[in-house]
């Protein structure tokens, strides 16, 4: 790993982003996020790098069902076959939040299971898809390492920053 590997475990969400808005500045492109279980953690990430206003367009943070239907239109039928927390509905609300944001020309979304409560076979696993106009979507599955749901957190948004910058 070199030393601007944006995926250096020890990376916080803040200099992982501070990389991130450096690269999309020299890339000329500009994001959108749809976060799920991020809670909009990446959007603070980033929002906290001077000058990311010139290439960060925001975020909407769909943490229900319903806001995914009401505001990115993910379907309840989709849904209830893939469920909320599915590489499926990631890469709609990626695909969806990217149509909706026209000055956007990528996006990245994020759902997953932090727990507690969460089933066992998908506790801790996080879904990631990064689209770019005119590429192919890029899905992700992530198993965190973490296991506090704040650590958890942390770690996801940190992998979600780190699939962006690998995308670029």
């Amino acid at each position: 790993m070199s030393e601007s590997d944006p995926s250096d475990e020890a990376a916080s969400p803040s200099s992982i982003a501070a990389k991130l808005v450096s690269q999309l500045n020299q890339s000329q492109q500009r994001l959108i996020l749809a976060e799920s279980c991020t809670c909009g953690a990446a959007a603070a990430a980033i929002g906290g790098v001077p000058g990311a206003s010139n290439v960060f367009c925001g975020s909407a943070v769909t943490y229900r069902e319903t806001t995914k239907q009401a505001w990115l239109g993910v379907s309840e039928a989709d849904l209830k076959q893939h469920t909320a927390e599915s590489q499926a509905i990631t890469n709609a609300m990626a695909t969806s939040v990217l149509q909706r944001t026209p000055d956007a020309t990528m996006s990245a979304a994020i759902t997953g299971h932090l727990g507690p409560d969460a089933p066992p076979e998908v506790d801790g696993v996080v879904f990631i898809a990064v689209l770019r106009r005119g590429y192919e979507l890029e899905p992700r599955r992530v198993v965190l390492r973490s296991f506090a749901r704040l650590d958890r957190q942390t770690e996801a948004t940190a992998e979600l920053l780190v699939a962006i910058h690998r995308s670029l």
